[in-house]
């Protein structure tokens, strides 16, 4: 019975010895993690270092990134340690424009995550896209000469029965296109000059313009057909449409915080010169 006595004693102490080690405070952004000459390195300045990294460095392995950071900071601190004059004027303004920019983009951070919702892409989508008009897309060939006179020539030859792509191979200055008989492929509106453009938009498929001027020459332009534009899903212009609503979030929000808040500009008259002027500082 003594030696189960003291076995049941063995493990009790064993279990006592271990419980400070179970009731640490879990880490939290103010553990310490170095000191230089008594000065605190937290935890929370690594996280905010990493958060600072360029993304191809986030992507170390943690324990090799936990060492680095430590060691980074520990330098940044003796280093900063080391300047015994205190904070310049400049210094100060550079700290200071800092926390600026960062609070601002702070800021703009919480008004994009409220703008920026699934359901504003959606009703974007819808009116950009799924409730806009269809666009026709055209389909056309074209023979580029230098003058009027050439284009007419050409022109009576197509009307007399001369093939318009062995034309446009033998005498078309756009050698992109003549090499294919001057096709030019699907294209839609706002794509081609205007002068063209409006060209195409008259024509019939299967009929052939006669001389269109535009700053790139002379064309003769014959219409192959015409389609209905497709219209991309919202996978395909997600991107764009997310830029597009946070430009205006943001531009929207901006607007109205300058404009309900109190501005005054009296350095506006100041020569803009000014600028350039670092000896300001040492005066």
């Amino acid at each position: 019975m003594a030696k189960h006595t003291g076995f049941w004693m063995g493990l009790a102490l064993a279990c006592a010895t271990a419980l400070p080690a179970l009731a640490q405070d879990a880490p939290t952004v103010d553990t310490v993690v170095a000191t230089v000459n008594g000065e605190a390195i937290t935890l929370g300045e690594l996280i905010v270092m990493r958060e600072k990294l360029p993304a191809q460095y986030q992507q170390i392995p943690d324990d090799a990134l936990f060492k680095g950071l430590i060691e980074q900071a520990v330098q940044q601190l003796a280093l900063e340690q080391s300047v015994t004059e205190g904070k310049t004027k400049r210094d100060e303004l550079w700290l200071k424009t800092d926390a600026r920019g960062y609070m601002a983009g702070k800021a703009l951070q919480s008004v994009v995550t409220a703008g920026v919702t699934e359901e504003a892409i959606k009703a974007a989508y819808d009116e950009k896209y799924a409730k806009a008009p269809d666009t026709t897309e055209y389909s056309a060939a074209h023979i580029l000469v230098d003058s009027e006179d050439k284009a007419k020539e050409l022109k009576a030859k197509i009307d007399g029965g001369a093939d318009f792509a062995e034309l446009a191979k033998a005498n078309s200055s756009d050698t992109g296109s003549a090499v294919n008989g001057g096709d030019l492929g699907w294209f839609g509106p706002g794509m081609m000059v205007k002068p063209f453009e409006d060209a195409v938009v008259a024509l019939k498929p299967g009929e052939v313009s006669g001389p269109v001027k535009s700053d790139f020459g002379w064309h003769i332009i014959k219409l192959n057909e015409t389609r209905v534009a497709a219209k991309p899903d919202l996978e395909a212009v997600r991107q764009e449409l997310t830029e597009a609503l946070q430009q205006k979030v943001i531009g929207d929000h901006i607007a109205k915080l300058t404009a309900e808040a109190k501005v005054e500009k009296p350095g506006e008259g100041l020569d803009p010169a000014l600028l350039r002027d670092a000896t300001l500082f040492d005066k």
